[in-house]
């Protein structure tokens, strides 16, 4: 992950040099940093970065402006990967963003303070992949709907469809759950099949299937 070149959003000043000094002691280059949506848009089009990594909330509102931009900024500049930060688990936020298709992610700030989760994160986004907060996950994942879509699929196959949904691989999930990668890949047949995705290539598949895990809430 080493010269991974990122560009920072964040309001909160301390917090937004907090970050850009653990990025680049972590290797990466802090191309740039913004306070608002505005000013994240003007440096991403102009540095073209690997990755965004922006708060939801910024000013003048404090509402969405963030979310706004990453959403712009998916427009214009598909390639760049976006992760957004939230002080709190919004589910339809969650959703749009991994509506995304591809290297997108949505974290809650508070699991910034695990380094290495975080890093991780930024680094399955820059490969191209999708990661949700895990405790947005957990929180789905014990939700209860009288239709629920996911009630086909067995308990080991929701848990391995609640690992690909915080953007793990075969081999991580395996790692997570004490099984091996060939079970794993067993498991997320199963999820694939039982939940009738098309027989595309097996990233986007793997995106549909966890949009439909979280539109199980």
């Amino acid at each position: 992950m080493t010269g991974l070149r990122v560009v920072l959003a964040e309001d909160d000043v301390l917090l937004r040099e907090g970050l850009a000094s653990l990025l680049e002691r972590s290797g990466l280059t802090v191309l740039g940093q913004a306070g608002d949506g505005a000013e994240l848009l003007e440096l991403a089009r102009s540095t073209k970065p690997d990755i965004v990594v922006a708060d939801v909330r910024m000013p003048p509102t404090h509402t969405t402006e963030g979310l706004e931009a990453a959403r712009q900024l998916r427009k214009e500049l598909p390639e760049v990967g976006i992760l957004v930060l939230s002080a709190y688990a919004d589910v339809d936020q969650a959703m749009e963003l991994l509506a995304g298709g591809r290297a997108i992610g949505y974290m809650l700030k508070s699991r910034i303070t695990d380094v290495s989760e975080f890093l991780a994160a930024l680094e399955r986004i820059a490969d191209g992949g999708s990661v949700i907060d895990p405790g947005l996950v957990a929180e789905l994942v014990t939700a209860r709907r009288r239709n629920d879509p996911l009630a086909v699929l067995s308990a080991r196959e929701r848990e391995v469809l609640g690992q690909m949904a915080e953007g793990q691989s075969n081999a991580g999930i395996a790692r997570r759950l004490f099984i091996t990668e060939g079970t794993v890949e067993k498991h997320v047949r199963g999820v694939l099949t039982k939940l009738n995705l098309a027989d595309t290539d097996d990233h986007h598949r793997r995106v549909l299937a966890v949009l439909a895990f979280l539109e199980a809430r």
